[in-house]
């Protein structure tokens, strides 16, 4: 009943939009986008509804994209569904979809709304929270708050003052400030981070954090939940171990003959395989910077990016960007290839001429897909090995001084 187009016929809008992508020559990659427009239950009529949705639509992509609008009535909320050809018909260029223009989309949506006095969200995030950590979660990750939160949860969970609080942050990396004249929240941070996060933020206010403490030190038996856990501290220093291991010292020099990045890559995943090793935690053999245990949530593309060194015999930047820059010229001569065919194509009298032309697109267009796979992880490993060698420097600095401070206590004994 509420189905209405813009710039193509509602009734053969698909075949509309895919003539604009041949068009083009932009056959691959995402069909259309799709965003919805939902209202509170009883403010719209249904013609109300479907009427935003077209002026949202239009606002947003009316000048250079097909659009279909619909209204749907299955549920107590009205809402729209407003599905975008993802090639422009009047540039050819393709709709990127960034964060950007979600959030422009909601500026049009709520400008228009407001308009009409319907009522809109103030101040709601989207995916519930950094669009990183949405991906995460619903991946079944853990995201870098979430590492932060279990670690302060189980400081808290045995200790009975502020102090003890304080000191068992501070045995897993961490530095806590309290200082009520300065702050008006309690802060963590990390050796390596630039700002310290606030408690609050991941569910410890101060009423929670002192009502905790305070049913601990109440508890005359809580001491003996206290010795059965003990403050972290290390038995072993897995990077050093490592290091003998490679005879590779990660402090050497950023030159990039003398870095091998296949080897911080090898170094970071052991360490992280360790971090989410329970046994290893109780045996008090884990990393101890937390900013090398929050990498947690990148495992998977950490590990997709060490494989892709080691199976390319890939040890160094020079390597790195020697094998990059094979990879995107074969994608160029692909390319090409391909354009040739559609150029055919556009001027092919023949079906069968021309059907066997489209296979040959198709069979470039398989070729390319694991090369733009590669490089893209290639881009990755450019991108994210500087941060993992000066996370590892970190590491290394803490179990040095933290072996040094063991050996001057058995001294002292």
């Amino acid at each position: 009943m509420y189905v209405s187009a813009i710039n193509c016929p509602k009734q053969r809008a698909y075949e509309q939009m895919m003539a604009t992508k041949r068009h083009f020559g932009k056959l691959g990659g995402n069909v259309a986008y799709h965003g919805f427009q939902s209202f509170a239950t009883g403010e719209v009529t249904p013609e109300e509804a479907h009427k935003i949705g077209l002026e949202t639509a239009r606002k947003m992509w009316g000048n250079e994209y097909e659009i279909v609008v619909t209204t749907h009535l299955n549920t107590e909320n009205i809402h729209n569904h407003i599905v975008v050809n993802s090639v422009s018909f009047k540039t050819g260029k393709k709709f990127e979809n960034h964060i950007s223009d979600h959030y422009k989309l909601r500026e049009n949506s709520d400008a228009i709304c407001r308009e009409r006095g319907k009522s809109v969200l103030e101040n709601s995030s989207f995916y519930g929270g950094e669009k990183g950590e949405y991906w995460i979660h619903k991946n079944g990750g853990m995201s870098h708050r979430d590492i932060l939160k279990a670690d302060v949860e189980e400081c808290l969970k045995y200790s009975r003052t502020g102090e003890d609080f304080e000191l068992r942050l501070k045995a897993m990396g961490y530095t806590l400030n309290r200082t009520e004249d300065k702050y008006r929240h309690l802060t963590v941070k990390a050796k390596d981070w630039k700002r310290p996060i606030r408690l609050d933020n991941i569910g410890f206010t101060r009423d929670v954090i002192n009502a905790r403490l305070s049913k601990h030190y109440a508890d005359i038996y809580f001491f003996h939940i206290q010795n059965e856990h003990p403050r972290y501290k290390p038995k072993r220093y897995p990077l050093l171990e490592f290091e003998r291991e490679l005879e590779y010292e990660i402090t050497h020099s950023n030159d990039t003959v003398v870095v091998l990045v296949d080897v911080i890559f090898y170094i970071i995943l052991q360490l992280l395989m360790l971090a989410r090793d329970d046994t290893v935690r109780q045996e008090r053999r884990q990393p101890l910077s937390p900013s090398v245990r929050m990498e947690l949530a990148k495992f998977n593309q950490i590990q997709k990016e060490y494989l892709l060194l080691a199976e390319n015999n890939i040890h160094s930047v020079g390597e790195l960007s020697v094998f990059m820059g094979d990879i995107s010229d074969q994608i160029q001569s692909f390319e090409q290839e391909r354009q040739h065919y559609r150029n055919q194509i556009r001027h092919c009298n023949s079906p069968e001429t021309e059907v066997t032309l489209k296979q040959k697109c198709k069979e470039l267009s398989a070729k390319m897909e694991p090369l733009r796979k590669q490089l893209r992880t290639a881009k990755s490993i450019v991108e994210r090995y500087p941060k993992l060698q000066e996370l590892l420097k970190t590491e290394r600095e803490m179990e040095i001084t933290a072996r040094n401070k063991e050996r001057n206590r058995g001294y002292e004994r």
